[in-house]
């Protein structure tokens, strides 16, 4: 069992869920006023885009900056008020395989974090009602209760997202060689270079060239399938990558009955 100097780091989009949570943002943000229809639509083409193609580092700056634009000189409380609405929808879309994933770790004595570039207000609030540690997330900078239209802190996507956990690693006085990482895009590699135990998750084409190479677990998510897993190296052992596609099987008939009966992960 791992100590608790150990943590499993989730990507967000693709990853934990199928689509992008930015999208979920658009939504709720064109209907509080705070963007126009038309961007709304842009946005909606970019997110069906993504969960066909996955992220660009154009698609992901261009998000950024329209998110930044959208809050400046809006409050904090208004675009926390958003999490009613947004939360809730971003949670049906969380793969179930995904809650098991960290259902294991927990039980394995490790934190869980979602990493993501969207904005922290969202994404901490989400991974705790996942039952999760809390997020690592883009931090727009707030002046007198206003968001100022600028960072505060690294964009959390890339070199960002190995930045921000670097941080955290060291707050925390996590060991970095047996922490775990997650995510399906080349985008993160990163991320998933700096742990001992990287795994690809319905991964896009250079993310499953580079874990191919490199002998990475990979696992695929598929909505009503349990996970499938395309290679037999180790995470952390052929018996750990045994054991993470048991716990997945094992687990999804209990927690689809949970689900069933409203007792899933309470909010916290």
């Amino acid at each position: 069992m791992a100590g608790p100097n150990a943590a499993a780091f989730f990507d967000l989009d693709r990853t934990l869920i199928s689509g992008s949570s930015a999208y979920y943002f658009g939504i709720a943000a064109w209907r509080n006023d705070m963007i126009p229809l038309a961007d709304l639509l842009s946005d909606a083409r970019k997110a069906a885009s993504f969960k066909l193609f996955g992220a660009t580092d154009e698609r992901s700056e261009s998000v950024r900056d329209r998110i930044l634009a959208a809050v400046e000189g809006a409050q904090q409380e208004d675009l926390l008020a958003l999490n009613e609405e947004i939360i809730p929808r971003i949670l049906e879309k969380i793969r179930p395989e995904s809650r098991s994933l960290v259902d294991m770790h927990h039980e394995a004595g490790r934190d869980c974090w979602i990493v993501s570039a969207s904005p922290v207000e969202m994404v901490d609030p989400l991974a705790r009602a996942l039952g999760m540690e809390g997020g690592i997330a883009t931090r727009s900078a707030v002046v007198d209760g206003r968001y100022t239209g600028e960072l505060d802190g690294p964009f959390v996507y890339g070199e960002g997202k190995a930045e921000a956990i670097t941080t955290l690693a060291v707050e925390r006085g996590y060991d970095l060689e047996r922490c775990y990482a997650y995510s399906d895009s080349a985008s993160d590699l990163p991320m998933m270079e700096m742990v001992g135990h990287p795994v690809a998750v319905n991964p896009d084409g250079p993310l499953e060239n580079v874990a191919n190479q490199r002998g990475w677990p990979i696992v695929v998510f598929a909505q009503r399938v349990k996970a499938v897993v395309k290679t037999t190296t180790a995470v952390g052992g052929a018996a750990g990558l045994a054991t993470l596609t048991y716990a997945l099987g094992r687990r999804h008939g209990r927690i689809a009955a949970q689900a069933a009966r409203g007792a899933l992960l309470p909010w916290r």
